[in-house]
Protein backbone atom coordinates (compact mmCIF):
# COMPACT_ATOMS: atom_id res chain seq x y z
CA UNK A 1 0.00 0.00 0.00
CA UNK A 2 1.21 3.44 -1.21
CA UNK A 3 2.09 5.61 1.79
CA UNK A 4 -0.54 8.41 0.87
CA UNK A 5 -3.03 5.57 1.08
CA UNK A 6 -1.57 4.64 4.48
CA UNK A 7 -1.28 8.55 5.53
CA UNK A 8 -5.39 8.86 4.63
CA UNK A 9 -6.31 5.71 6.18
CA UNK A 10 -5.18 6.77 9.11
CA UNK A 11 -6.39 10.05 9.02
CA UNK A 12 -9.85 9.00 8.52
CA UNK A 13 -9.73 6.25 10.92
CA UNK A 14 -8.53 8.72 13.81
CA UNK A 15 -11.10 11.28 12.78
CA UNK A 16 -13.56 8.35 12.87
CA UNK A 17 -12.21 7.78 16.38
CA UNK A 18 -12.19 11.08 17.83
CA UNK A 19 -16.03 11.05 16.35
CA UNK A 20 -17.29 8.88 17.77
CA UNK A 21 -15.79 9.61 21.35
CA UNK A 22 -18.59 9.52 23.95
CA UNK A 23 -17.64 11.79 27.01
CA UNK A 24 -15.46 11.20 29.95
CA UNK A 25 -17.41 10.33 33.33
CA UNK A 26 -17.40 12.78 35.56
CA UNK A 27 -20.10 15.36 36.36
CA UNK A 28 -22.64 15.60 33.18
CA UNK A 29 -21.58 18.42 31.25
CA UNK A 30 -17.19 18.22 32.37
CA UNK A 31 -14.79 18.19 29.24
CA UNK A 32 -10.94 18.35 28.41
CA UNK A 33 -9.58 20.10 25.50
CA UNK A 34 -6.22 18.47 24.65
CA UNK A 35 -3.95 20.04 21.24
CA UNK A 36 -0.48 20.01 19.77
CA UNK A 37 1.81 17.80 18.71
CA UNK A 38 1.55 15.13 16.40
CA UNK A 39 4.12 13.26 18.46
CA UNK A 40 1.45 13.00 21.06
CA UNK A 41 -1.38 12.66 19.28
CA UNK A 42 -1.68 8.95 18.44
CA UNK A 43 -1.30 8.15 22.01
CA UNK A 44 -3.39 10.68 23.26
CA UNK A 45 -6.46 9.57 21.11
CA UNK A 46 -5.68 5.52 22.12
CA UNK A 47 -5.89 7.01 26.18
CA UNK A 48 -8.89 9.36 25.56
CA UNK A 49 -10.79 5.68 23.74
CA UNK A 50 -9.49 3.84 26.99
CA UNK A 51 -10.40 6.36 29.25
CA UNK A 52 -13.62 6.99 27.39
CA UNK A 53 -14.48 2.92 28.72
CA UNK A 54 -13.96 4.01 32.54
CA UNK A 55 -15.83 7.62 32.25
CA UNK A 56 -18.30 7.96 29.43
CA UNK A 57 -19.77 11.41 30.65
CA UNK A 58 -16.77 13.37 29.90
CA UNK A 59 -15.98 15.02 26.80
CA UNK A 60 -12.50 14.90 25.28
CA UNK A 61 -11.62 17.37 22.51
CA UNK A 62 -8.70 16.20 21.01
CA UNK A 63 -7.01 17.67 18.07
CA UNK A 64 -3.15 18.21 16.68
CA UNK A 65 -1.33 21.05 15.13
CA UNK A 66 2.25 20.88 16.71
CA UNK A 67 3.87 21.42 20.11
CA UNK A 68 3.90 25.54 19.40
CA UNK A 69 0.11 25.21 19.22
CA UNK A 70 -0.28 23.09 21.93
CA UNK A 71 1.89 25.11 24.28
CA UNK A 72 1.00 28.40 23.21
CA UNK A 73 -3.25 27.30 23.32
CA UNK A 74 -1.93 25.87 26.61
CA UNK A 75 -0.86 28.57 28.73
CA UNK A 76 -3.35 31.27 26.62
CA UNK A 77 -5.99 28.87 28.51
CA UNK A 78 -7.47 28.04 24.93
CA UNK A 79 -7.55 24.23 25.86
CA UNK A 80 -6.89 22.51 29.11
CA UNK A 81 -3.50 20.41 28.19
CA UNK A 82 -1.37 21.47 25.27
CA UNK A 83 0.67 18.66 23.80
CA UNK A 84 4.43 19.16 23.07
CA UNK A 85 7.13 16.95 22.34
CA UNK A 86 10.18 18.77 23.38
CA UNK A 87 12.03 20.26 26.43
CA UNK A 88 9.96 23.43 28.26
CA UNK A 89 12.72 26.65 28.24
CA UNK A 90 13.03 28.34 31.31
CA UNK A 91 10.83 31.47 29.44
CA UNK A 92 8.24 29.22 28.83
CA UNK A 93 7.65 27.87 32.49
CA UNK A 94 8.01 31.58 33.61
CA UNK A 95 4.74 32.28 31.51
CA UNK A 96 2.50 29.53 33.10
CA UNK A 97 3.73 26.25 31.20
CA UNK A 98 3.58 23.53 33.53
CA UNK A 99 5.07 20.38 32.22
CA UNK A 100 3.83 16.51 33.24
CA UNK A 101 5.73 13.74 31.23
CA UNK A 102 3.69 11.36 30.33
CA UNK A 103 6.02 9.27 27.10
CA UNK A 104 8.91 9.04 25.15
CA UNK A 105 9.63 7.99 21.57
CA UNK A 106 12.37 9.82 18.84
CA UNK A 107 12.46 11.74 15.83
CA UNK A 108 14.25 9.87 12.72
CA UNK A 109 15.56 11.04 9.77
CA UNK A 110 13.66 9.17 6.42
CA UNK A 111 14.66 8.97 2.62
CA UNK A 112 12.82 7.78 -0.23
CA UNK A 113 13.05 3.32 -0.82
CA UNK A 114 14.33 4.43 -4.12
CA UNK A 115 16.69 6.54 -3.17
CA UNK A 116 20.11 5.29 -5.17
CA UNK A 117 22.07 6.02 -1.93
CA UNK A 118 19.74 3.71 -0.05
CA UNK A 119 22.14 0.42 -0.23
CA UNK A 120 25.09 2.07 0.84
CA UNK A 121 23.45 4.53 3.94
CA UNK A 122 21.57 0.80 5.22
CA UNK A 123 25.06 -0.57 5.39
CA UNK A 124 27.18 2.54 6.26
CA UNK A 125 24.77 4.98 7.98
CA UNK A 126 25.37 8.40 8.28
CA UNK A 127 27.30 10.14 10.55
CA UNK A 128 26.49 13.22 12.24
CA UNK A 129 28.37 15.86 10.66
CA UNK A 130 27.31 14.82 7.44
CA UNK A 131 24.23 15.34 8.28
CA UNK A 132 24.30 18.95 9.93
CA UNK A 133 26.35 19.92 6.32
CA UNK A 134 23.21 18.73 4.08
CA UNK A 135 20.43 19.77 6.37
CA UNK A 136 21.54 23.08 8.07
CA UNK A 137 24.88 24.54 6.13
CA UNK A 138 24.22 22.89 2.81
CA UNK A 139 27.70 22.76 1.89
CA UNK A 140 26.43 19.14 1.54
CA UNK A 141 24.27 18.99 -1.55
CA UNK A 142 24.49 15.56 -3.55
CA UNK A 143 23.62 12.00 -2.32
CA UNK A 144 27.51 10.95 -3.77
CA UNK A 145 28.76 14.04 -1.73
CA UNK A 146 26.90 12.78 1.80
CA UNK A 147 28.20 8.95 0.77
CA UNK A 148 30.95 9.38 -1.03
CA UNK A 149 29.76 7.63 -3.60
CA UNK A 150 29.94 8.85 -7.34
CA UNK A 151 25.93 10.08 -7.11
CA UNK A 152 25.46 12.85 -8.32
CA UNK A 153 21.89 13.55 -7.76
CA UNK A 154 20.73 16.53 -5.19
CA UNK A 155 19.60 16.14 -1.65
CA UNK A 156 15.75 17.38 -1.41
CA UNK A 157 14.92 18.71 2.04
CA UNK A 158 11.92 18.97 3.70
CA UNK A 159 11.13 20.40 6.65
CA UNK A 160 8.55 20.89 8.96
CA UNK A 161 6.66 24.59 8.35
CA UNK A 162 4.96 24.73 11.57
CA UNK A 163 6.75 24.93 15.29
CA UNK A 164 7.02 21.55 16.12
CA UNK A 165 9.31 19.74 18.96
CA UNK A 166 10.21 17.69 15.68
CA UNK A 167 11.83 20.05 14.39
CA UNK A 168 13.71 21.51 17.56
CA UNK A 169 15.00 18.03 18.51
CA UNK A 170 16.25 16.76 15.20
CA UNK A 171 17.93 20.43 14.89
CA UNK A 172 19.34 19.93 18.46
CA UNK A 173 20.89 16.59 17.19
CA UNK A 174 22.77 18.51 14.00
CA UNK A 175 23.54 21.40 16.68
CA UNK A 176 21.16 24.11 15.30
CA UNK A 177 17.79 25.03 16.00
CA UNK A 178 14.35 24.44 14.07
CA UNK A 179 14.77 27.80 12.23
CA UNK A 180 18.46 26.82 10.71
CA UNK A 181 16.84 23.72 8.99
CA UNK A 182 17.01 23.98 5.47
CA UNK A 183 14.71 22.76 2.79
CA UNK A 184 10.87 22.87 1.72
CA UNK A 185 8.81 23.37 4.66
CA UNK A 186 5.38 21.39 5.12
CA UNK A 187 2.84 21.32 7.65
CA UNK A 188 2.58 18.14 10.06
CA UNK A 189 4.05 14.99 10.39
CA UNK A 190 2.06 13.13 7.75
CA UNK A 191 3.12 15.83 5.35
CA UNK A 192 6.83 15.16 5.66
CA UNK A 193 6.48 11.52 5.41
CA UNK A 194 4.09 12.01 1.97
CA UNK A 195 6.73 14.83 0.35
CA UNK A 196 9.56 12.24 1.00
CA UNK A 197 7.54 8.94 0.01
CA UNK A 198 6.77 10.71 -3.79
CA UNK A 199 10.42 12.04 -3.93
CA UNK A 200 13.91 9.81 -4.49
CA UNK A 201 15.60 12.25 -3.70
CA UNK A 202 13.91 13.20 -1.05
CA UNK A 203 15.35 13.73 3.31
CA UNK A 204 13.40 14.43 6.09
CA UNK A 205 12.53 13.73 9.26
CA UNK A 206 9.68 11.73 11.35
CA UNK A 207 8.47 11.35 14.43
CA UNK A 208 8.67 7.42 14.98
CA UNK A 209 4.99 6.75 14.60
CA UNK A 210 4.70 8.46 11.32
CA UNK A 211 7.38 6.40 9.32
CA UNK A 212 6.31 2.81 10.65
CA UNK A 213 2.85 0.99 9.95
CA UNK A 214 0.93 1.37 12.87
CA UNK A 215 -0.60 -2.08 12.43
CA UNK A 216 2.91 -4.39 11.44
CA UNK A 217 5.29 -2.26 13.14
CA UNK A 218 7.22 -2.36 9.95
CA UNK A 219 8.67 1.13 8.00
CA UNK A 220 6.15 2.47 5.81
CA UNK A 221 6.29 0.62 2.57
CA UNK A 222 7.85 4.36 0.40
CA UNK A 223 10.55 5.09 3.18
CA UNK A 224 13.75 4.00 4.56
CA UNK A 225 14.24 5.14 8.47
CA UNK A 226 17.81 6.94 8.00
CA UNK A 227 20.49 4.59 10.25
CA UNK A 228 22.51 7.12 12.13
CA UNK A 229 26.61 6.07 12.64
CA UNK A 230 26.53 7.11 15.91
CA UNK A 231 29.91 5.89 17.03
CA UNK A 232 31.63 7.82 13.08
CA UNK A 233 33.35 4.79 12.11
CA UNK A 234 31.77 4.57 9.09
CA UNK A 235 30.16 1.02 9.49
CA UNK A 236 26.87 0.35 10.61
CA UNK A 237 27.54 -2.05 13.81
CA UNK A 238 25.12 -4.47 14.75
CA UNK A 239 24.63 -2.57 18.11
CA UNK A 240 23.39 0.55 15.62
CA UNK A 241 21.11 -1.31 13.58
CA UNK A 242 17.69 -1.19 15.33
CA UNK A 243 15.69 0.44 12.33
CA UNK A 244 14.18 -2.96 11.20
CA UNK A 245 10.42 -2.58 13.51
CA UNK A 246 9.62 0.12 15.32
CA UNK A 247 9.71 -2.35 18.42
CA UNK A 248 13.32 -2.61 17.74
CA UNK A 249 13.86 1.12 17.56
CA UNK A 250 11.70 1.58 20.63
CA UNK A 251 14.14 -1.02 22.91
CA UNK A 252 16.62 1.03 21.40
CA UNK A 253 15.16 4.59 22.84
CA UNK A 254 14.55 2.82 26.15
CA UNK A 255 18.08 1.50 26.92
CA UNK A 256 20.08 4.00 25.57
CA UNK A 257 21.32 3.07 22.10
CA UNK A 258 19.67 5.76 20.51
CA UNK A 259 20.25 8.56 21.23
CA UNK A 260 18.67 12.05 23.19
CA UNK A 261 18.31 13.95 21.33
CA UNK A 262 16.90 12.71 18.44
CA UNK A 263 14.99 10.82 21.47
CA UNK A 264 12.72 12.47 23.99
CA UNK A 265 10.55 12.80 26.81
CA UNK A 266 6.80 13.88 25.48
CA UNK A 267 4.43 16.23 28.18
CA UNK A 268 0.93 17.12 28.57
CA UNK A 269 1.36 21.25 29.84
CA UNK A 270 -1.30 22.99 31.87
CA UNK A 271 -1.32 26.43 32.72
CA UNK A 272 0.41 26.27 35.99
CA UNK A 273 -0.71 23.76 38.70
CA UNK A 274 -3.24 21.63 37.53
CA UNK A 275 -6.77 22.21 39.86
CA UNK A 276 -9.43 20.76 38.45
CA UNK A 277 -10.19 17.52 39.78
CA UNK A 278 -11.60 16.06 36.11
CA UNK A 279 -8.35 16.52 34.81
CA UNK A 280 -5.89 16.08 37.66
CA UNK A 281 -7.71 12.56 37.38
CA UNK A 282 -7.04 12.13 33.48
CA UNK A 283 -3.38 13.09 33.91
CA UNK A 284 -3.17 10.36 37.24
CA UNK A 285 -4.23 7.57 35.19
CA UNK A 286 -2.46 8.76 32.03
CA UNK A 287 1.16 8.37 34.27
CA UNK A 288 -0.23 5.55 36.04
CA UNK A 289 -2.45 2.76 34.38
CA UNK A 290 -2.50 4.19 31.00
CA UNK A 291 1.22 3.66 30.47
CA UNK A 292 -0.03 0.25 29.81
CA UNK A 293 -0.85 1.32 26.31
CA UNK A 294 2.28 3.06 25.79
CA UNK A 295 4.51 0.11 24.50
CA UNK A 296 1.49 -0.86 21.82
CA UNK A 297 0.79 2.19 20.47
CA UNK A 298 4.67 3.11 19.74
CA UNK A 299 6.01 4.49 22.87
CA UNK A 300 8.08 4.04 25.63
CA UNK A 301 6.38 4.12 28.96
CA UNK A 302 7.97 5.95 31.77
CA UNK A 303 10.63 5.16 34.21
CA UNK A 304 10.18 5.54 37.62
CA UNK A 305 12.60 8.25 37.82
CA UNK A 306 9.74 10.61 35.07
CA UNK A 307 6.34 8.91 36.87
CA UNK A 308 7.76 10.35 40.16
CA UNK A 309 8.59 13.51 38.32
CA UNK A 310 5.06 13.68 36.97
CA UNK A 311 3.42 13.13 40.47
CA UNK A 312 5.87 15.88 42.05
CA UNK A 313 3.91 17.97 39.34
CA UNK A 314 0.46 16.97 40.11
CA UNK A 315 1.26 17.57 43.53
CA UNK A 316 0.51 13.71 44.45
CA UNK A 317 2.00 11.53 47.17
CA UNK A 318 3.61 8.89 44.99
CA UNK A 319 2.06 5.15 45.71
CA UNK A 320 3.93 2.96 47.78
CA UNK A 321 6.51 0.77 45.69
CA UNK A 322 5.09 -2.37 45.28
CA UNK A 323 6.79 -5.20 47.39
CA UNK A 324 9.28 -7.51 45.39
Amino acid sequence: MKLIHVIRLVKSSLVALLVCLPAVRGVAGESISISGAWALYPLVVRWGEEYKKLHPDLVLDISAGGAGKGLTDAVKGAVDLGMVSREITPEEKAKGAWPIPVAKDAVIGIINVKNPAAPFLKEHGVKRAQLAAACITQSVKTWGELTGQGIKTPIRLYTRSDACGAGAVWAEYLGGHQEDLKGTGVYGDPAVGEAVARDPMGLGFNNVNFAYDQSTGAPLPDLIPLPLDLNDNGILEPAERFYETRESLMKAIADGRYPSPPSRELYLITKGAPQKETLKAFLLWAVTDGQRFAPEAGYVPLSDAQRQEAFKALGIKPPAPLAK
